[in-house]
This record gives structure tokens, C-alpha cells and sequence, in this order.
């Protein structure tokens, strides 16, 4: 791969050549936001068969990233790994294994460190001090106070010190400062500013003769941004949460690979193993970068998969059969998820989803669910309910996703949920928390005749209303471009909303499905 430098400082042209030897260069390999995609994942990051695999149509998973991760150390004499958080949650690895399966494939990858991930927090303290006690390198969380939690406590290390080709490298951990919001740390774990919490660690660092610091950041994008603003003494942050892809030759990159702030490098690799980041950077005596290139490699086919890693995961996979026959509910009656009626009209199964997911935040504030029909994969048969049923009517390992809109915004929506039902378009919106009328006479764009809130009030344009989907339509999918661009305070690494489907059906007891007029034609 040709690499183009993208940086050349003042301080580098300023920089002597009688000095060049005091120049130190580093390559940093990272992920982020690998949610236990331990086996290959498709071009929509939902699982991948056997067979496409074979054929070189998927992409990622942990061998394929054994693979790549020891050619990137061939490439240079002096390299770390590392990661930006969220290695916990996402597929039925880390339902069945915890932490245990990420900690088996990290330490086989022999990684450098890694920073706490709001998810790591999914299961309490307990699992993440299990995973800990497991790994073989550090967890670093600079941004919170652990005192309160016994089981972090002297134990969660806020930042460390490295060392590689004779330097010195300090490495700090970064949270979301609102992890109370999205996890379950408990209430032993206060969370804190990040750009004031890394500025404390810095300041450490180099009381110890520390030159060069990165920052392993899981606060997303316009974060790690504002802490290089405020911290210019950050060489390097390496990204996640916000599975943001950073590059200088794909269309869909976010911005650069690096985006430098300053003389901040920041480095970000999308998610789910689908890239492994790899940076080259040069520092002056100084711990200064002087130059700084790079691109993520991307981990299609042409990547060979590592067999021993093959075979691991392969009888790791054996006992997940068992949780796919696992009865997670009950049905009193056949619920009906035909794709024929989830892409026209109001139908059982868009029900069940809708309501689930409003229920499951509806303690946020959030008071209208939209799923797209074309996301409902199947019916399920009446009686025991299990998770392989779940899993085939949601296949798509879809979070809930969760924003606020205004009212006009929420109505586009509808309007394009409706503007495709002649061609069976998945874009068609199932729903709670509002009712709709419809008129498919009337030309796409002017369909809707008018939306009811669930107080029987009208929806009001320049009101404000807190809204939950899955991440794949908050994202713009099937249309929903005003998902993408307008929504305000969005999150989209909820919990996997085949997990809520469940929940909410179990919490049910059996569940009887039903239509009560909720998407209506004129």
C-alpha cells in the first residue's frame, strides 16, 4: 500500500538535517468498536455465510485481522496496536462468552492497550473487572472516578506508560462522559470532563519525561476534535464510538486519515473489524510530529484468514446453537411479519418492534418509534418463541437508535416511508407513540393527510419530539435522509433490537398480537 505523507510541520521544515537522527518513528495499528464480530461480517455489517465467505464477499473477523495485523508489524521495526473501546456487545459471541472471547483473540493479537468502551459497561463492573483480570495489557479510563466502585478501584489505571524502540509512549483512556446515560457502570463510577481529564494526565506524563502521549478516545469524533483543541500536548488520539471511518481514498470517510488538529493526529477505523487503522508517525526530539501518514486497510477477501483462528472461532461457535433454540418468549397467536404487509400497511410484527423499542426509552423522553418494514424479515409461529425465530425476523444485528426532531422533520419522514409502497419498498414506516393517515392517490412527497400523537393531539411542526429507530434508518437508510441531517442529541449503539423484541415479549408474558388502526388510508 503507498502511503502519502499528509503532514509536514513547520517544526519538521524548520528541522536540521545534522539533527535527523534524533527522529523517532512509530507506527500505530488500532480498531475500534469491534462489537464481537469474531466471525466474518457482510457489506452491511450483518452476518456473512459460509459460502460467501468462500467466495471473497466478506469482510472482516478476527482471523482475517490475525492475518493483517502481523503483515502491518512486518512493515516496521517499531509498531504498538491499540484500541478505541467497545469490544463487548453486538452479536451472540458476547451473549454467550462475556468478556471472555474478546480477551482470548485480543491477547492472541498481543495488544498494546485499549480504553473502557461505554459497552464494556453493558453488564455492570462485574464483567468488565472479569475481562480485566483476564487480558494481558492494560484498560485505561482517564475521564471518571472509580474510588466508589470495590471492583475498580486501585485496579482501572487512568493512564500508562509503554515502552518501544527505546522511547517512552504514554497512553490514556477516554469515556463517554455520559456512560451513566448509555450503560450500566452503577453508581460507584462518576464520570467527568474529557478534555480536563486528559489535560490532568498529560500534565503526569510529562512530569515523568513522557514525550510522546496518545490518547485512546471512546467520546466519537467532534470530541477527540475539541480535546486536541484544548490539549495540544496529545500527539496522537485514536477514535471510536462514533464508528466513524477516517481516510483519505474512500467516498464515505467522515474526513481525513489523520485529521490533524493542530499537531494532533486523530485516527479512526469505522467498526466492527471491517478495517485495521494503520498510522505512520515521525516525532522530533522534541515529541513533536514531524510527519504523519497513513490509511485504514480495509479487510475484504483479498485478506487470507489466519486458519488456526478459523478453527477456534469455529468451535467457539458450537455451543451458540444451543442459544439460537433457547426459548426467550411465548405467543398466544401467529404474529404476522409478511413482507407483504410490512411494507404497505399497519402489520402485527411492526407492532411488537415499534412498541418494543419505545418502551425500552421511553424513561428518555422518548415518545415516537419508526421501524421500516423492509427490516422485518419474517412471521413467527404461535407458541414458544426463540431467539433463532427473533434473530430471523431481525437479522441485521440493528441497534436502537435514538434522537430528538422536530415535528415537519418527523412528517418528511413519514412521507418517504409512504412514497415507495407501489414497489414493496422496505422504507414503509411501522410505528408507536403517533397514528397516521395516508392517501396513496396523492403523489409521493404529499401523502400524508395527518399525524396523531398518542395524547389524540396533532403533531406540531416547530415542536421537538424525542424518536427512536434502529441505527441503519437513523443513519439515512431507506430514505430517511432527514434521520441523518437533522436529528439533534442522536445515539445510535443502543442495545441490538432483537434483544428488546425479546425482552419486551418475555416481560409480556404471552403475547397476543394485534392491529388497533394506528396507519390508516384516506
Amino acid at each position: 500500500m503507498s502511503l502519502k505523507p499528509i503532514l509536514l510541520t513547520a517544526s519538521a521544515l524548520a528541522f536540521s538535517a545534522s539533527a535527523a537522527f534524533a527522529e523517532y518513528s512509530l507506527t500505530v495499528l488500532h480498531t475500534n468498536d469491534f462489537h464481537a464480530r469474531f466471525e466474518p461480517i457482510s457489506k452491511y455489517d450483518s452476518p456473512c455465510s459460509a459460502e460467501d465467505n468462500a467466495e471473497g464477499k466478506c469482510f472482516g473477523g478476527s482471523a482475517r485481522l490475525v492475518s493483517a495485523v502481523a503483515d502491518a508489524r512486518a512493515r516496521t521495526n517499531n509498531s504498538i496496536l491499540v484500541d478505541g473501546g467497545d469490544q463487548f456487545q453486538g452479536t451472540l459471541f458476547y451473549t454467550y462468552y462475556k468478556g471472555a472471547m474478546a480477551a482470548e483473540f485480543m491477547n492472541l493479537l498481543e495488544y498494546d492497550a485499549m480504553t473502557v468502551g461505554n459497552h464494556e459497561f453493558d453488564d455492570g463492573p462485574e464483567v468488565l473487572r472479569g475481562f480485566m483480570d483476564t487480558i494481558n495489557f492494560p484498560i485505561l479510563m482517564s475521564n471518571a472516578d472509580v474510588s466508589g466502585e470495590e471492583l475498580l478501584a486501585d485496579e482501572l489505571a487512568k493512564s500508562t506508560v509503554i515502552e518501544r524502540g527505546g522511547e517512552k509512549i504514554g497512553l490514556i483512556g477516554l469515556t463517554p462522559q455520559n456512560t451513566d446515560e448509555l450503560a450500566s457502570p452503577g453508581p460507584g463510577v462518576v464520570f467527568t470532563d474529557p478534555a480536563e481529564a486528559v489535560a490532568g494526565e498529560v500534565a503526569k506524563l510529562e512530569e515523568m519525561g513522557v514525550k510522546i502521549i496518545i490518547v485512546l478516545s471512546h467520546s466519537g469524533y467532534a470530541v477527540d476534535q475539541a480535546v486536541a483543541a484544548a490539549v495540544p500536548a496529545v500527539d496522537v488520539i485514536v477514535g471510536g464510538h462514533t464508528n466513524t471511518l477516517l481516510s483519505n481514498t474512500n467516498e464515505r470517510a467522515e474526513g481525513p486519515y489523520p485529521t490533524m488538529v493542530g499537531t494532533t493526529a486523530i485516527v479512526s477505523a469505522y467498526a466492527y473489524g471491517k478495517f485495521l487503522g494503520e498510522l505512520n508517525v515521525t516525532f522530533d526530539d522534541d515529541g513533536v510530529i514531524t510527519e504523519a501518514s497513513g490509511e485504514p486497510i480495509i479487510m475484504d477477501g483479498e485478506v487470507v484468514e489466519d486458519e488456526a483462528s478459523v478453527a477456534r472461532i469455529s468451535e467457539l461457535a458450537a455451543p451458540l446453537e444451543e442459544i439460537r433454540n433457547r426459548v426467550v418468549a411465548q405467543s398466544a397467536e401467529a404474529i404476522d411479519g409478511d413482507r407483504g404487509s410490512c411494507r404497505a400497511v399497519e402489520c402485527q410484527m411492526g407492532n411488537l418492534i415499534a412498541d418494543a423499542m419505545l418502551d425500552r426509552v421511553a424513561d428518555q423522553g422518548v415518545t415516537i418509534a419508526i421501524q421500516n418494514g423492509g427490516g422485518i424479515r419474517a412471521s413467527i409461529d404461535a407458541g414458544e418463541v426463540t431467539m433463532g425465530e427473533v434473530l430471523t425476523v431481525l437479522p441485521f444485528q440493528n441497534t436502537l437508535a435514538t434522537f430528538q426532531l422536530s415535528g415537519a422533520g418527523i412528517v418528511e419522514a413519514l412521507e418517504n416511508g409512504v412514497s415507495q409502497v407501489e414497489e414493496g419498498a422496505g422504507r414503509f414506516p411501522q410505528v408507536a407513540g403517533i397514528r397516521f393517515v395516508w392517501d396513496a392517490t396523492a403523489e409521493p412527497g404529499s401523502r400524508i393527510v395527518e399525524v396523531i400523537l398518542a395524547d389524540g393531539s396533532a403533531i406540531d411542526p416547530a415542536a421537538t419530539y424525542g424518536v427512536v429507530t434502529n441505527n441503519y434508518v437513523r443513519g439515512g437508510g431507506d430514505g430517511y435522509k432527514i434521520f441523518s441531517s437533522d436529528a439533534m442529541n442522536a445515539y445510535d449503539y443502543g442495545p441490538g433490537l432483537e434483544n428488546v423484541v425479546a425482552d419486551y415479549m418475555l416481560a409480556q408474558g404471552a403475547y397476543t398480537p394485534y392491529l388497533d388502526g394506528r396507519i390508516a388510508q384516506k
